[in-house]
């Protein structure tokens, strides 16, 4: 019985987590993403 409410609570805290983390992993694409394509078109630009 302990270990269904524990993978429950498991389960809860996980989905808890991905929430919270997701708006700062789509940030951190943006500007990945953005810094990256700087740098090709500016490496293009150069030669």
């Amino acid at each position: 019985m302990f270990r269904a409410i524990a993978d429950v609570l498991r389960q809860i805290a996980g989905a808890i987590a991905t929430v919270v983390t997701l708006p700062f992993r789509a940030l951190a694409r943006l500007f990945g993403g953005a810094s990256r394509s700087g740098r090709r078109s500016g490496r293009g630009r150069r030669v």
